[in-house]
C-alpha cells in the first residue's frame, strides 16, 4: 500500500512540476458542483474548531487522524494568557475528538504551526509559551512521549529534521495577526537588528542558530521606494519540496503603516540568498534586472526580446480556458507561447 503522505507530496511535487495553472469558464463555476466529492462536518460545538495554513500536514499518514485546535470564543485577537485546545479528529471512530495538549502561542490567521512530523507515523509538533519564551512542542499521539525544543517553528523541513523560523514577537509588532501575544519584541526600537532574523533548528538536537539577520538582509540588494524610519521583518517561510532550500518573505513597514514585499530563497544554512520577486515581472525594468547576473544568482532564463514586454506592449494578455472541462488546465508552456507570439490582427 502506497504511503498516503508521500502521494500527497508526490501531488504537490507533479502539481508545481507541471506548472500548470486552472482556468474556469466565467460562469461554469456552479455546474461543476456535480463534480465534488462528499463532504461532512467533523467537529461539533460548542466550542469553535479550525486548522491553520494549507502548507501543513494536517492528516496523519494513514488519513485516519485529522489534526485541529479549539477555542472557546470568536472575533477578537488573543491575549497572552488565552490558551487554546490541540487536538485530533478519528475518522474511523465517530469523529470523536482527541485532546492532545495545550498552546499560548497561536494567532487566527496560522493556528500554531500545528501539524504532523514529517516522516513520523505518530509524531505531532506545534508552538507554545513558557513564559516569555516561544518553543515548541514534539508529542507521540499514540505513547504520549514528548519532547520540547526550545525554540518555535515556522516551517519544517520535509524529513522532519530540520525548522527554520522567523522571530514571531516581530511579526506581532510590526504585523499584528501574524506573530503570537505574550513576548515583546527585543529589538522593537531597531529598524534592522543584527540577532533577529531567520533560524535554523536541529529538531533532534534542538540547538539553533541565526542564518540570516534582518540587518543582512536590508543590506542586499536594492530596497525599492526605501526610507527612513522603515522596518524590516520575515514571514512565510517554507522548505522546497527536497529540503535543500528554503523561501521567505523579507518586507518593510514604512511609518504609515504601508508595507512592500520582496520574496528570497536562500539555503539551509542561510548562503547563495537570492532575490526572486515575481510580483515586479509586470514591470519592464525588473525583466530587464532579472535577465542580468547579480551578486551569486544566475540571470533568469527569460526568453521574451525587450520589444516584448517593453511598458505598454502585452499589458493584459487573454488566454481562452480549454473547452473540455474534464480537463481545465492550461500548460504555462503553452501560455507563453501565446504570450511570445504576435498576433496582427491584435494591437502590439
Amino acid at each position: 500500500m502506497k504511503n498516503p503522505l508521500q502521494t500527497r507530496r508526490e501531488l504537490l511535487l507533479s502539481t508545481l512540476g507541471s506548472a500548470a495553472f486552472l482556468a474556469t469558464e466565467r460562469t461554469g463555476i456552479a455546474s461543476q458542483a456535480s463534480h465534488f466529492p462528499p463532504t461532512r462536518v467533523i467537529t461539533r460545538g460548542p466550542d469553535h474548531h479550525w486548522f491553520g495554513y494549507y502548507d501543513k500536514l494536517q492528516f496523519d499518514p494513514s488519513s485516519r487522524y485529522v489534526l485541529g485546535m479549539r477555542v472557546g470564543f470568536e472575533h477578537r485577537s488573543p491575549q497572552p494568557n488565552d490558551k487554546i485546545i490541540v487536538g485530533m479528529v478519528d475518522l474511523e471512530e465517530n469523529d470523536r475528538w482527541i485532546d492532545l495538549g495545550t498552546t499560548r502561542a497561536w494567532n487566527w490567521q496560522q493556528g500554531c504551526m500545528l501539524q504532523w512530523l514529517p516522516g513520523s507515523n505518530s509524531k505531532v509538533i506545534w508552538n507554545d509559551r513558557e513564559g516569555n519564551r516561544f518553543v515548541s512542542r514534539i508529542l507521540d499521539v499514540h505513547s504520549r512521549e514528548r519532547l520540547t525544543i526550545p525554540h518555535p517553528v515556522y516551517s519544517v523541513s520535509p524529513d522532519g529534521k530540520n525548522a527554520v523560523t522567523a522571530d514571531f514577537a516581530r511579526i506581532a509588532s510590526v504585523r499584528p495577526g501574524y506573530g503570537y501575544a505574550g513576548q515583546l519584541d527585543r529589538h522593537e526600537k531597531e529598524l534592522a537588528p543584527a540577532n533577529s532574523g531567520i533560524f535554523h533548528i536541529d529538531l533532534q538536537t534542538g540547538v539553533s542558530k541565526l542564518i540570516l539577520s534582518l540587518k543582512e538582509i536590508a543590506a542586499l540588494g536594492e530596497i525599492p521606494d526605501n526610507q527612513p524610519e522603515v522596518k524590516h521583518y520575515f514571514n512565510h517561510l517554507l522548505f522546497n519540496p527536497d529540503g535543500t532550500r528554503f523561501i521567505a518573505l523579507h518586507r518593510w513597514r514604512y511609518p504609515s503603516g504601508r508595507r512592500l514585499t520582496r520574496l528570497i530563497t536562500a539555503n539551509t544554512d542561510g548562503t547563495d540568498v537570492r532575490i526572486v520577486n515575481l510580483s515586479l515581472l509586470n514591470t519592464d525594468w525588473y525583466v530587464e534586472q532579472m535577465k542580468r547576473r547579480a551578486y551569486d544568482s544566475a540571470p533568469v532564463p527569460i526568453r521574451m526580446g525587450e520589444e516584448q514586454y517593453r511598458q505598454g506592449t502585452r499589458d493584459i494578455v487573454l488566454l481562452d480556458p480549454p473547452a473540455d472541462p474534464n480537463n481545465p488546465y492550461l500548460n504555462i508552456e503553452d501560455a507563453m507561447r501565446h504570450v511570445h507570439r504576435h498576433h496582427p490582427e491584435t494591437p502590439k
